[in-house]
Parts: C-alpha cells; sequence; structure tokens
C-alpha cells in the first residue's frame, strides 16, 4: 500500500469498483475513452457529471485496471478533505496515472488550487495521465488561479449522462451481483418507483437492505424494502 510521504494520505483507490462492472447506459463512449486512457501516456480527461452519474466509480475503476496492468496510479477524493491534505499532492510526478475526484468541492480554495495545479503540471510534464472529475464543466467552475482552468483545458473533456429508469435497473441489478445477493425485480421495480430516483440514494438503500436482511435473516422481498423505506423517513 502506498502513502504520501508528506502526510497519512492513502493512495490506494477507495472502492472496489472495476470497469467491466459499469453500466454505460448512454456513456458508452466514455467508457471507451477511459479504456484507451491505460495505452495513451500523457492523455488528460476532464470528466464532468452530475451526483450519481458514475465518476467515482469509473476514477476508481481506472486505478484498479491500471494497477493490473503494473502501472503506478493514485486516486484522491477532494470532498471533505481538510486544506492540511493539499500538501499529500506533492512528488506525485513518478506515477503513470492521477485520478482526482471532486474538482468543484475545492474551486476557489488557494491552498488546494496551488497544490493541484503544481501537480497538474509535474503529471503533465513527466508524460503521466490525468483524469479530473467535477459535477460542473470545466467553463461554469469559479477558480481564484485562472491557469488551472488552463491547464485543465489541454485534455480531452467529456460529460457523463445520468441512466434513465432501465439503466438504474442494470446498475441496480450489478451492485447487487457485486454485494452476493439477489435482488428479485420486484424489489427493483419498487425501489425505483417508491424511493429517491438518484444513483447515490438507490444505492445506499441497496446497501442497507442487504444488511437488514442479513441482521434479521430475512430474505430480500418488497415487505423487507418497505420497512427500510419506513425507517428512513
Amino acid at each position: 500500500m502506498l502513502f504520501s510521504p508528506q502526510i497519512p494520505l492513502q493512495l490506494e483507490p477507495g472502492r472496489a469498483d472495476h470497469l467491466d462492472d459499469f453500466v454505460p447506459g448512454p456513456n458508452q463512449n466514455i467508457l471507451l475513452a477511459i479504456r484507451r486512457l491505460l495505452d495513451e501516456p500523457g492523455a488528460g480527461l476532464f470528466l464532468s457529471g452530475p451526483e450519481g452519474s458514475g465518476k467515482s466509480h469509473l476514477l476508481n475503476a481506472l486505478c484498479h485496471a491500471a494497477r493490473e496492468k503494473g502501472l503506478g496510479a493514485f486516486y484522491i477524493a477532494l470532498q471533505h478533505l481538510p486544506d492540511e491534505a493539499a500538501a499529500g499532492l506533492d512528488g506525485l510526478q513518478g506515477l503513470d496515472l492521477v485520478c482526482v475526484d471532486d474538482l468543484d468541492s475545492v474551486a476557489g480554495k488557494p491552498v488546494w488550487e496551488q497544490a493541484l495545479f503544481r501537480c497538474f503540471n509535474e503529471v503533465r510534464a513527466a508524460n503521466g495521465r490525468l483524469v479530473v472529475s467535477s459535477r460542473m464543466n470545466l467553463s461554469s467552475l469559479q477558480f481564484d488561479l485562472p491557469d488551472l482552468q488552463s491547464r485543465l483545458a489541454w485534455g480531452l473533456r467529456m460529460t457523463l449522462r445520468l441512466p434513465d429508469d432501465e439503466g438504474k435497473l442494470q446498475v441496480l441489478q450489478q451492485r447487487a451481483r457485486a454485494l452476493g445477493i439477489e435482488l428479485p425485480g420486484d424489489v427493483q421495480r419498487y425501489l425505483i418507483k417508491h424511493s429517491k430516483r438518484d444513483m447515490g440514494s438507490l444505492l445506499t438503500l441497496l446497501e442497507q437492505i442487504k444488511d437488514a436482511a442479513f441482521v434479521a435473516k430475512r430474505r430480500i422481498t418488497v415487505p423487507l424494502a418497505r420497512d427500510i423505506l419506513a425507517n428512513r423517513q
């Protein structure tokens, strides 16, 4: 396991996501572009999209795929990190891939903007690959450091689209398989109809249903899903 020498910042991807598990739906071209990055030293990608569109999944999965190919990879999610963690971005130019998630959460914070600008310059100079994600597109981000926006503009820019209801069902099915549980069709349809419809909420609810079924030794059924939803309200 790798750690930054400046602060105890874990460099391993935080989730066990994989590219083969990503349900592309309307984002097939983005998945193809992500896969090609591993064969393109010096490539850059700015990936924008709303909450629940799969940005974190793709960045974590890309890091795992890079590690499987013997490449050095770094993933960091900026949301909720203290300003002191910005020092952990120093010295990453020796890695083959750097993935930075949640850029919009630090826009307007000088300590992060300066650290990211240095990091991105170093990665590019070393012919490393850089992938950055944000809920907002690049032109909508309000940076205090204009050069940071210019630096991010040098690579490919793509926008993820949210899945439709059929796509959401596919994502739920895939995540259920990854969790080692069976999610019956009637339960899937119940969740889509009665819970919050964004993917983040749906996947969190699926985890809660899995845990409740395990603790109570119950099958995953519509009544169980109804009980979980009632307790969340």
